[in-house]
């Protein structure tokens, strides 16, 4: 069976208990999500990232440690655009901000950028990704300390 191919590169990025998000809106489907996206051409997952946070907040961030990679496959049915079943690849970075100013994306897929606290997260509408990026941000603590705490009761969307 034929299936389509995306890989991208998300970044984790909490500071004093608040967390960086792009809002996603594409299409009629929209929610919040972790800054990042498609890998172009033959670039590297870490310079996509910092790109993509760059594009989607006007922050500057440096990689601190790929936290995992996720996969999942949307059926053609659900796709937004394409026949084929979609494999994507979702290579998550922890990442702190470097310099910059928060600002939105102009003329992309993401429409704003915001920091959230930790604690509203559950009163969001947020994709998928953001839990289980947090869930790989927890399982590994940077420099042996606990990473934040967020709300582990949620459902994964």
């Amino acid at each position: 069976m034929r299936m389509d191919i995306r890989i991208a590169a998300y970044a984790v990025i909490i500071r004093d208990g608040e967390i960086l998000l792009s809002h996603w809106n594409e299409h009629g489907r929209s929610g919040w999500t972790l800054p990042g996206g498609g890998i172009e051409g033959e670039e590297h997952p870490a310079v996509a990232v910092v790109r993509e946070v760059r594009e989607e907040t006007g922050h500057d961030a440096a990689i601190d440690r790929l936290l995992g990679i996720d996969t999942m496959i949307v059926p053609a049915s659900k796709r937004l655009r394409g026949s084929a079943p979609l494999y994507g690849m979702r290579v998550v970075y922890r990442a702190h901000i470097t310099g910059g100013t928060l600002r939105n994306e102009i003329g992309g897929s993401s429409d704003e950028a915001r920091w959230f606290r930790l604690d509203e997260l559950p009163a969001l509408k947020t994709v998928g990704l953001v839990d289980v990026a947090l869930q790989l941000n927890a399982d590994e603590p940077a420099d042996g300390v606990p990473a934040p705490a967020w709300p582990q009761s949620r459902e994964l969307r």
